[in-house]
Protein backbone atom coordinates (compact mmCIF):
# COMPACT_ATOMS: atom_id res chain seq x y z
CA UNK A 1 0.00 0.00 0.00
CA UNK A 2 1.54 3.29 -1.01
CA UNK A 3 2.68 5.65 1.61
CA UNK A 4 1.61 9.11 2.14
CA UNK A 5 4.01 12.20 1.68
CA UNK A 6 4.28 12.44 5.39
CA UNK A 7 5.05 9.07 5.80
CA UNK A 8 7.69 8.98 2.99
CA UNK A 9 8.62 12.15 4.88
CA UNK A 10 9.24 10.76 7.51
CA UNK A 11 10.66 7.62 6.42
CA UNK A 12 13.50 9.81 4.49
CA UNK A 13 14.20 11.18 7.80
CA UNK A 14 14.59 8.32 9.75
CA UNK A 15 17.13 7.26 7.43
CA UNK A 16 19.03 9.94 7.19
CA UNK A 17 18.87 10.63 10.64
CA UNK A 18 20.33 7.45 11.38
CA UNK A 19 23.28 7.26 8.33
CA UNK A 20 26.76 6.95 8.90
CA UNK A 21 27.67 10.58 7.66
CA UNK A 22 25.05 12.03 10.23
CA UNK A 23 26.90 10.37 13.10
CA UNK A 24 30.36 11.57 12.39
CA UNK A 25 29.41 14.98 11.20
CA UNK A 26 27.84 15.46 14.29
CA UNK A 27 24.50 16.52 12.91
CA UNK A 28 22.14 14.36 15.13
CA UNK A 29 20.09 17.68 16.65
CA UNK A 30 19.53 18.77 13.41
CA UNK A 31 18.37 15.86 11.92
CA UNK A 32 15.93 14.69 14.72
CA UNK A 33 14.41 18.12 15.09
CA UNK A 34 13.51 17.96 11.58
CA UNK A 35 12.17 14.34 12.15
CA UNK A 36 10.07 15.90 15.05
CA UNK A 37 8.88 18.82 12.84
CA UNK A 38 7.76 16.56 9.84
CA UNK A 39 5.63 14.37 11.86
CA UNK A 40 42.12 10.13 -14.41
CA UNK A 41 44.40 12.16 -16.85
CA UNK A 42 46.64 11.92 -20.26
CA UNK A 43 45.31 7.78 -21.09
CA UNK A 44 42.41 7.07 -23.05
CA UNK A 45 40.32 3.76 -22.06
CA UNK A 46 37.13 1.78 -22.81
CA UNK A 47 34.41 2.75 -20.50
CA UNK A 48 34.13 1.80 -17.26
CA UNK A 49 33.58 -1.85 -16.04
CA UNK A 50 29.15 -1.89 -15.80
CA UNK A 51 27.07 -3.59 -13.65
CA UNK A 52 24.44 -5.84 -14.87
CA UNK A 53 21.93 -3.37 -15.14
CA UNK A 54 18.27 -5.56 -14.90
CA UNK A 55 14.44 -4.54 -14.51
CA UNK A 56 14.38 -5.40 -10.59
CA UNK A 57 10.35 -4.04 -10.21
CA UNK A 58 7.61 -4.14 -13.39
CA UNK A 59 6.01 -0.95 -13.74
CA UNK A 60 2.76 -0.25 -15.83
CA UNK A 61 3.43 2.62 -15.70
CA UNK A 62 6.31 5.55 -15.53
CA UNK A 63 6.33 6.56 -12.12
CA UNK A 64 6.48 10.72 -12.26
CA UNK A 65 7.04 12.75 -9.13
CA UNK A 66 4.06 15.62 -8.19
CA UNK A 67 4.75 19.11 -8.94
CA UNK A 68 6.03 20.94 -5.59
CA UNK A 69 2.50 22.55 -4.33
CA UNK A 70 2.37 26.32 -5.12
CA UNK A 71 2.33 28.90 -2.41
CA UNK A 72 0.13 31.77 -2.49
CA UNK A 73 2.23 34.05 -2.16
CA UNK A 74 5.73 35.27 -3.64
CA UNK A 75 7.29 33.34 -0.68
CA UNK A 76 11.06 32.04 -1.30
CA UNK A 77 11.24 31.18 2.51
CA UNK A 78 12.89 27.71 2.74
CA UNK A 79 10.12 24.98 4.12
CA UNK A 80 11.73 23.32 7.11
CA UNK A 81 12.51 19.85 5.54
CA UNK A 82 13.91 22.30 2.84
CA UNK A 83 15.92 24.42 5.80
CA UNK A 84 17.43 20.99 7.47
CA UNK A 85 18.70 19.51 4.11
CA UNK A 86 19.94 22.91 3.27
CA UNK A 87 21.97 23.44 6.43
CA UNK A 88 22.95 19.59 6.41
CA UNK A 89 24.22 19.86 2.88
CA UNK A 90 26.32 23.18 3.71
CA UNK A 91 27.76 21.58 6.76
CA UNK A 92 29.15 18.54 4.38
CA UNK A 93 30.60 20.38 2.31
CA UNK A 94 32.63 22.77 4.88
CA UNK A 95 33.38 20.23 7.05
CA UNK A 96 34.30 16.88 4.12
CA UNK A 97 34.56 18.89 0.43
CA UNK A 98 36.30 22.20 0.97
CA UNK A 99 39.18 20.29 2.86
CA UNK A 100 39.56 17.76 -0.26
CA UNK A 101 38.87 20.26 -2.95
CA UNK A 102 43.04 20.64 -2.95
CA UNK A 103 43.88 17.69 -3.62
CA UNK A 104 40.95 16.74 -5.99
CA UNK A 105 41.79 19.90 -7.89
CA UNK A 106 45.11 18.72 -8.60
CA UNK A 107 44.79 14.99 -9.19
CA UNK A 108 41.63 15.63 -11.45
CA UNK A 109 39.63 13.17 -9.69
CA UNK A 110 36.86 13.24 -6.97
CA UNK A 111 38.23 10.53 -4.22
CA UNK A 112 35.60 7.81 -4.18
CA UNK A 113 34.99 7.84 -0.63
CA UNK A 114 33.87 11.36 -0.04
CA UNK A 115 31.51 10.05 -3.49
CA UNK A 116 30.46 7.49 -1.38
CA UNK A 117 29.71 9.69 1.93
CA UNK A 118 27.86 12.17 -0.71
CA UNK A 119 25.39 8.92 -1.46
CA UNK A 120 24.93 8.05 2.34
CA UNK A 121 23.27 11.28 2.55
CA UNK A 122 20.26 10.30 0.54
CA UNK A 123 21.06 12.52 -2.38
CA UNK A 124 19.54 9.42 -4.97
CA UNK A 125 17.12 8.54 -2.77
CA UNK A 126 15.51 12.31 -3.04
CA UNK A 127 15.23 11.47 -6.50
CA UNK A 128 13.99 8.23 -6.72
CA UNK A 129 9.77 8.17 -6.46
CA UNK A 130 8.36 6.17 -3.94
CA UNK A 131 7.09 3.58 -6.22
CA UNK A 132 10.63 2.54 -7.09
CA UNK A 133 11.40 2.61 -3.35
CA UNK A 134 12.96 5.72 -3.22
CA UNK A 135 12.09 8.92 -1.00
CA UNK A 136 10.60 11.27 -3.26
CA UNK A 137 7.13 12.46 -3.25
CA UNK A 138 7.09 15.41 -5.41
CA UNK A 139 9.33 17.24 -7.86
CA UNK A 140 10.45 20.66 -6.80
CA UNK A 141 13.24 22.37 -8.24
CA UNK A 142 13.79 25.28 -5.35
CA UNK A 143 14.63 22.88 -3.48
CA UNK A 144 17.13 21.25 -5.92
CA UNK A 145 18.42 24.90 -6.52
CA UNK A 146 19.00 25.49 -2.70
CA UNK A 147 20.51 21.80 -2.02
CA UNK A 148 23.08 22.45 -5.07
CA UNK A 149 24.08 25.91 -4.17
CA UNK A 150 24.83 24.76 -0.45
CA UNK A 151 27.22 21.86 -1.62
CA UNK A 152 29.38 24.21 -3.58
CA UNK A 153 29.75 26.66 -1.01
CA UNK A 154 32.17 23.71 -0.41
CA UNK A 155 33.84 23.22 -3.65
CA UNK A 156 32.23 23.33 -7.43
CA UNK A 157 34.05 20.54 -8.78
CA UNK A 158 33.14 17.80 -6.37
CA UNK A 159 29.75 19.33 -5.90
CA UNK A 160 28.74 18.21 -9.39
CA UNK A 161 31.10 14.93 -8.69
CA UNK A 162 28.44 14.25 -6.47
CA UNK A 163 25.25 15.74 -8.12
CA UNK A 164 26.48 13.92 -11.56
CA UNK A 165 24.63 10.49 -10.70
CA UNK A 166 21.35 12.30 -9.37
CA UNK A 167 21.10 14.39 -12.34
CA UNK A 168 20.46 11.22 -14.35
CA UNK A 169 17.92 9.94 -11.90
CA UNK A 170 16.22 13.29 -11.99
CA UNK A 171 15.57 13.20 -15.78
CA UNK A 172 15.28 8.79 -15.64
CA UNK A 173 12.53 10.36 -13.13
CA UNK A 174 10.75 12.87 -14.92
CA UNK A 175 10.75 11.61 -18.69
CA UNK A 176 11.34 8.01 -18.58
CA UNK A 177 9.73 5.24 -19.81
CA UNK A 178 8.20 2.54 -17.41
CA UNK A 179 10.79 0.02 -18.77
CA UNK A 180 13.55 2.30 -18.56
CA UNK A 181 13.10 3.14 -15.16
CA UNK A 182 12.59 -0.76 -13.75
CA UNK A 183 15.76 -1.17 -15.96
CA UNK A 184 17.57 1.25 -14.18
CA UNK A 185 16.45 3.84 -11.69
CA UNK A 186 16.76 1.29 -8.59
CA UNK A 187 19.71 0.58 -8.71
CA UNK A 188 20.16 4.46 -7.58
CA UNK A 189 19.03 2.81 -4.51
CA UNK A 190 21.80 1.02 -4.29
CA UNK A 191 24.32 1.18 -1.48
CA UNK A 192 26.71 1.91 -4.06
CA UNK A 193 24.84 3.67 -6.57
CA UNK A 194 26.17 3.24 -10.33
CA UNK A 195 28.58 6.58 -11.31
CA UNK A 196 26.33 8.40 -14.00
CA UNK A 197 26.46 11.58 -15.79
CA UNK A 198 25.04 13.65 -18.64
CA UNK A 199 26.90 14.35 -22.07
CA UNK A 200 25.11 17.03 -24.02
CA UNK A 201 28.37 19.48 -24.40
CA UNK A 202 30.60 19.12 -27.77
CA UNK A 203 34.11 20.52 -28.16
CA UNK A 204 34.32 23.45 -30.73
CA UNK A 205 33.64 27.57 -29.80
CA UNK A 206 30.16 28.76 -29.92
CA UNK A 207 28.10 25.35 -29.03
CA UNK A 208 24.54 25.58 -28.99
CA UNK A 209 22.96 22.54 -27.64
CA UNK A 210 19.93 22.60 -30.17
CA UNK A 211 22.53 22.38 -32.75
CA UNK A 212 24.26 19.07 -32.07
CA UNK A 213 26.99 17.48 -34.23
CA UNK A 214 26.83 13.91 -32.40
CA UNK A 215 24.43 11.88 -34.92
CA UNK A 216 21.84 9.01 -33.90
CA UNK A 217 20.94 7.47 -37.29
CA UNK A 218 18.17 4.89 -37.29
CA UNK A 219 18.72 1.26 -37.61
CA UNK A 220 16.73 -1.93 -38.05
CA UNK A 221 16.70 -2.36 -34.46
CA UNK A 222 17.64 0.70 -33.21
CA UNK A 223 20.32 3.73 -33.22
CA UNK A 224 23.30 4.37 -34.29
CA UNK A 225 25.52 6.82 -32.20
CA UNK A 226 28.40 8.95 -33.59
CA UNK A 227 29.99 11.92 -31.94
CA UNK A 228 31.92 13.25 -29.35
CA UNK A 229 31.11 15.01 -26.18
CA UNK A 230 33.11 16.97 -23.56
CA UNK A 231 33.66 18.01 -20.27
CA UNK A 232 31.53 14.78 -19.24
CA UNK A 233 31.87 14.95 -14.97
CA UNK A 234 33.05 11.09 -14.29
CA UNK A 235 33.27 10.12 -17.53
CA UNK A 236 35.94 7.40 -16.69
CA UNK A 237 33.99 6.35 -13.86
CA UNK A 238 30.66 6.17 -15.39
CA UNK A 239 28.57 2.87 -15.88
CA UNK A 240 25.67 5.20 -17.05
CA UNK A 241 25.09 8.08 -19.62
CA UNK A 242 22.42 9.98 -21.35
CA UNK A 243 24.03 11.16 -24.66
CA UNK A 244 22.70 14.16 -26.23
CA UNK A 245 22.52 13.14 -30.14
CA UNK A 246 20.52 14.63 -33.04
CA UNK A 247 17.51 12.57 -34.92
CA UNK A 248 15.54 13.38 -37.91
CA UNK A 249 12.90 14.50 -35.43
CA UNK A 250 15.27 16.84 -33.77
CA UNK A 251 17.77 16.54 -30.20
CA UNK A 252 16.81 13.52 -28.05
CA UNK A 253 18.76 12.20 -24.89
CA UNK A 254 19.90 8.54 -25.23
CA UNK A 255 20.32 5.28 -22.59
CA UNK A 256 23.68 4.21 -22.93
CA UNK A 257 25.81 1.89 -20.97
CA UNK A 258 29.59 2.34 -20.93
CA UNK A 259 30.26 -1.03 -21.58
CA UNK A 260 28.52 -0.84 -25.04
CA UNK A 261 30.76 -1.43 -28.32
CA UNK A 262 32.20 1.92 -29.36
CA UNK A 263 32.23 3.73 -26.42
CA UNK A 264 35.52 5.08 -25.11
CA UNK A 265 36.83 7.82 -22.64
CA UNK A 266 39.64 10.24 -23.05
CA UNK A 267 40.64 12.36 -20.24
CA UNK A 268 40.26 16.09 -20.15
CA UNK A 269 41.74 18.50 -17.40
CA UNK A 270 39.94 21.48 -17.84
CA UNK A 271 40.85 25.13 -16.57
CA UNK A 272 38.05 24.63 -14.08
CA UNK A 273 35.80 22.02 -12.42
CA UNK A 274 39.02 19.69 -12.24
CA UNK A 275 37.69 17.66 -9.29
CA UNK A 276 34.43 16.54 -11.42
CA UNK A 277 36.88 14.03 -12.81
CA UNK A 278 35.98 16.10 -16.46
CA UNK A 279 36.51 13.68 -19.86
CA UNK A 280 35.62 13.16 -23.03
CA UNK A 281 33.07 10.64 -24.02
CA UNK A 282 34.25 9.13 -27.71
CA UNK A 283 31.26 7.55 -30.00
CA UNK A 284 32.39 5.24 -32.87
CA UNK A 285 29.18 2.98 -34.20
CA UNK A 286 27.93 2.49 -30.66
CA UNK A 287 24.51 0.73 -31.56
CA UNK A 288 21.67 1.39 -29.20
CA UNK A 289 18.39 -0.25 -29.07
CA UNK A 290 15.10 1.70 -29.91
CA UNK A 291 14.27 1.77 -26.18
CA UNK A 292 17.81 3.49 -25.31
CA UNK A 293 15.59 6.86 -26.58
CA UNK A 294 14.72 8.57 -23.09
CA UNK A 295 10.65 8.66 -22.73
CA UNK A 296 10.16 6.67 -25.90
CA UNK A 297 8.67 8.82 -28.60
CA UNK A 298 6.35 11.64 -27.12
CA UNK A 299 6.94 12.10 -23.45
CA UNK A 300 10.65 13.95 -23.60
CA UNK A 301 10.94 17.72 -23.39
CA UNK A 302 14.44 18.63 -24.92
CA UNK A 303 14.22 22.43 -24.16
CA UNK A 304 13.14 21.69 -20.73
CA UNK A 305 15.47 19.98 -20.16
CA UNK A 306 18.28 22.30 -21.18
CA UNK A 307 16.65 24.59 -19.04
CA UNK A 308 16.84 22.89 -16.08
CA UNK A 309 20.50 22.05 -16.34
CA UNK A 310 21.21 25.67 -16.89
CA UNK A 311 19.44 26.10 -13.57
CA UNK A 312 21.69 23.45 -12.22
CA UNK A 313 24.76 25.47 -13.44
CA UNK A 314 23.31 28.76 -12.08
CA UNK A 315 22.86 26.93 -8.73
CA UNK A 316 25.91 25.93 -8.32
CA UNK A 317 27.60 29.34 -9.32
CA UNK A 318 25.27 30.87 -6.74
CA UNK A 319 26.32 28.56 -3.69
CA UNK A 320 30.38 29.25 -5.09
CA UNK A 321 29.64 33.20 -5.07
CA UNK A 322 28.60 32.88 -1.46
CA UNK A 323 31.82 31.27 -0.69
CA UNK A 324 33.48 34.28 -2.42
CA UNK A 325 31.88 36.91 -0.20
CA UNK A 326 32.27 34.91 2.82
CA UNK A 327 35.55 34.61 2.21
CA UNK A 328 36.85 37.44 1.19
CA UNK A 329 35.14 39.42 4.28
CA UNK A 330 36.89 38.68 6.80
CA UNK A 331 40.29 38.47 5.21
CA UNK A 332 39.59 42.31 4.10
CA UNK A 333 38.83 43.42 8.01
CA UNK A 334 42.05 40.74 8.89
CA UNK A 335 44.12 42.42 6.41
CA UNK A 336 46.43 45.58 7.17
CA UNK A 337 47.86 48.12 4.68
CA UNK A 338 49.39 50.89 5.85
CA UNK A 339 48.46 51.03 9.92
CA UNK A 340 44.49 49.87 9.22
CA UNK A 341 42.97 47.22 7.67
CA UNK A 342 42.34 47.15 3.76
CA UNK A 343 38.12 46.95 4.32
CA UNK A 344 38.27 50.57 5.09
CA UNK A 345 39.80 51.51 1.59
CA UNK A 346 36.82 52.68 -0.25
CA UNK A 347 37.86 50.45 -3.60
CA UNK A 348 38.39 47.39 -1.60
CA UNK A 349 34.83 48.30 0.35
CA UNK A 350 32.95 48.79 -3.05
CA UNK A 351 34.61 45.62 -4.76
CA UNK A 352 33.16 43.33 -1.98
CA UNK A 353 29.56 45.54 -1.87
CA UNK A 354 29.32 44.11 -5.52
CA UNK A 355 30.03 40.77 -4.77
CA UNK A 356 27.07 40.46 -2.59
CA UNK A 357 24.73 42.69 -4.91
CA UNK A 358 25.51 40.82 -7.56
CA UNK A 359 25.42 37.35 -6.10
CA UNK A 360 22.18 38.07 -4.65
CA UNK A 361 20.71 38.91 -8.22
CA UNK A 362 22.17 35.87 -8.91
CA UNK A 363 20.55 33.56 -6.41
CA UNK A 364 17.20 35.51 -7.05
CA UNK A 365 17.20 35.11 -10.73
CA UNK A 366 17.67 31.44 -10.34
CA UNK A 367 15.59 30.50 -7.17
CA UNK A 368 12.35 32.65 -9.56
CA UNK A 369 12.83 30.26 -12.66
CA UNK A 370 12.80 27.57 -10.52
CA UNK A 371 9.58 28.75 -8.46
CA UNK A 372 8.34 29.18 -11.90
CA UNK A 373 8.95 25.44 -12.78
CA UNK A 374 7.65 24.14 -9.37
CA UNK A 375 4.01 26.00 -10.38
CA UNK A 376 4.05 24.40 -13.86
CA UNK A 377 4.81 27.96 -15.50
CA UNK A 378 7.08 28.49 -18.79
CA UNK A 379 10.25 29.06 -17.24
CA UNK A 380 12.53 28.23 -20.41
CA UNK A 381 13.22 32.37 -20.73
CA UNK A 382 13.94 32.90 -17.18
CA UNK A 383 16.51 29.52 -16.66
CA UNK A 384 18.21 31.43 -20.12
CA UNK A 385 18.27 34.63 -17.86
CA UNK A 386 20.00 33.12 -15.13
CA UNK A 387 22.86 31.23 -17.04
CA UNK A 388 23.43 34.69 -18.35
CA UNK A 389 23.16 36.92 -15.50
CA UNK A 390 25.58 33.92 -13.72
CA UNK A 391 28.04 33.48 -16.56
CA UNK A 392 28.84 36.93 -16.10
CA UNK A 393 28.39 38.18 -12.93
CA UNK A 394 30.25 34.80 -11.70
CA UNK A 395 33.19 35.57 -13.45
CA UNK A 396 32.98 38.85 -12.20
CA UNK A 397 32.81 37.73 -8.91
CA UNK A 398 35.77 35.34 -8.91
CA UNK A 399 37.83 37.85 -10.07
CA UNK A 400 37.01 40.41 -7.62
CA UNK A 401 37.54 37.77 -5.08
CA UNK A 402 41.34 37.73 -6.55
CA UNK A 403 41.40 41.13 -6.50
CA UNK A 404 40.72 41.79 -3.25
CA UNK A 405 43.50 38.93 -1.77
CA UNK A 406 46.37 40.89 -4.58
CA UNK A 407 49.07 38.64 -4.54
CA UNK A 408 47.41 36.12 -2.25
CA UNK A 409 44.68 35.51 -4.95
CA UNK A 410 47.23 34.41 -7.33
CA UNK A 411 48.62 31.81 -5.25
CA UNK A 412 47.33 28.04 -3.98
CA UNK A 413 47.20 29.19 -1.15
CA UNK A 414 44.06 30.53 -0.88
CA UNK A 415 41.00 28.85 -3.02
CA UNK A 416 39.79 32.22 -4.28
CA UNK A 417 41.94 31.21 -7.56
CA UNK A 418 40.63 27.79 -7.93
CA UNK A 419 36.99 29.22 -7.70
CA UNK A 420 37.58 32.42 -10.45
CA UNK A 421 38.14 29.25 -12.43
CA UNK A 422 35.47 27.00 -11.46
CA UNK A 423 32.86 29.76 -12.27
CA UNK A 424 33.79 30.39 -15.57
CA UNK A 425 32.89 27.31 -16.49
CA UNK A 426 29.14 28.52 -16.04
CA UNK A 427 29.34 30.22 -19.65
CA UNK A 428 31.23 26.99 -21.23
CA UNK A 429 29.09 23.56 -20.54
CA UNK A 430 25.47 23.09 -20.87
CA UNK A 431 23.70 20.12 -19.47
CA UNK A 432 25.95 18.74 -17.15
CA UNK A 433 23.74 18.92 -14.10
CA UNK A 434 20.15 18.84 -13.89
CA UNK A 435 17.69 19.62 -11.08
Amino acid sequence: MARDIQGWGLAWLNRFAGSAVVQRMKLNKPAEKALYQASKTGFKTAGAANRAFKSVQKLVKPARLDKARPRDLFDLTPTDEQAMIQDTMQRFAEERLRPAAYDADNACEAPAALLHEANELGLAMMAVPEEMGGAATEYSAVSGVLQAAALAQGDMGLALACLAPVSVANALSRWGTAEQQSAYLASFLDEKPPAAALAVTEPGALFDPFVLSTTATASDDGFVLNGVKSLVPLAASAELFLVAAKTDKGPALFILESSTQGVSIEAEPAMGLRAASLGRLLLKDVKVPAAAILGGKDSFDYAEMIALSRLGLCALAVGLAQAVLDYVIPYANERKAFGEPISHRQAVAFMIANIGIEQESMRLLTLRAASRADQGKSFIREAALARRLCADKGMAIGNDGVQVLGGHGFVKEHPVERWYRDLRAVGVIEGSMLL
